[in-house]
């Protein structure tokens, strides 16, 4: 089986353990209120991803620049974009000096791309090119959806826990173990979702490492370029700001300081094994 099929079946499989947590904490209310929840979360996800471009670009203070502000940039996305037979989206510039980059849209009509002034520095074109070329397939293959639906779901949970625990309620159980376990599935429940929802983006980045290097041909430039991103990120982590954790999953690297537990609760997939994947992958298409 390939690489690119396995995510996108492990992606499915962990909607349905998502979804299995909701009906759950749903049941252990008595489904008295989960409609209502349901209702309101996918009204939230529904804007929130119809809003993703306009929200992600402000948030890092990025202008739309045209191809002769940035004649370099705007020719590789074209290129790239003509290469998958898809529109050119929209690209933009943010000043920030963290080497990233993130691509957005609720569809290839609707995509923009977005690089900081830290990742133009520092980058080659080989390497900016593989950068693109992943931030693109996260537009084509509809990520910017798969995240939205996921963080819907998990703010469905949360939200009914949180009342759950705050004001009672549930299925009527006899003896003290039935409530007991009533109030660890509300405590474990979000924290449960919570990482589902990452694990969904950790995966989708898996993939748009593969499809990114499928369409550049060329797997080692992007981990090169990965490599440089990493350590640029360390030296110049964003502030913890909410604005920029709503918009971290949509960035090339976790615009964050991490490591340790932290990378439990990760966007990004640890560098180390992004890189190895894309070194296998190269080895695996032969020579240029």
């Amino acid at each position: 089986m390939g690489r690119s099929v396995w995510n996108i079946l492990k992606t499915a499989l962990l909607f349905g353990v998502l979804w299995g947590v909701l009906l759950a904490v749903g049941y252990a209310l008595g489904g008295h209120f989960i409609w209502i929840f349901a209702i309101i979360g996918l009204v939230g996800t529904f804007i929130s991803f119809w809003n993703s471009d306009t929200i992600a670009i402000r948030s890092m203070r990025a202008q739309e620049v045209s191809p002769q502000e940035a004649p370099q940039l705007y020719r590789i996305v074209q290129d790239l974009a003509n290469q998958a037979g898809q529109p050119m989206p929209r690209l933009y510039i943010s000043p920030t000096q963290q080497p990233n980059a993130f691509a957005t849209g609720r569809s290839p009509q609707r995509a923009a791309v977005c690089c900081t002034q830290g990742i133009l520095q520092i980058l080659d074109e080989r390497e900016l090119r593989g950068v693109l070329g992943h931030e693109l397939m996260h537009v084509y293959n509809r990520d910017i959806l798969t995240s939205s639906v996921a963080a819907g779901i998990a703010g469905v949970i949360t939200s009914l826990a949180q009342m759950a625990l705050w004001f009672g309620g549930g299925r009527d159980r006899e003896g003290g173990g039935g409530i007991v376990g009533a109030l660890l599935a509300m405590i474990l429940a979000p924290i449960a979702a919570t990482l589902i929802q990452l694990a969904i983006s950790r995966t989708r980045e898996y993939s748009a490492d593969h499809d990114g290097a499928d369409l550049t041909g060329d797997p080692l430039a992007l981990a090169s370029a990965l490599q440089k991103i990493s350590g640029g990120v360390a030296a110049h982590p964003l502030p913890k700001e909410q604005n920029l954790q709503d918009s971290a999953h949509m960035m090339i690297a976790n615009p964050f300081k991490g490591g340790g537990m932290g990378q439990l609760f990760s966007t990004h997939p640890p560098t180390e094994q992004r890189i190895a994947r894309l070194q296998q992958q190269a080895q695996q298409m032969g020579p240029r």
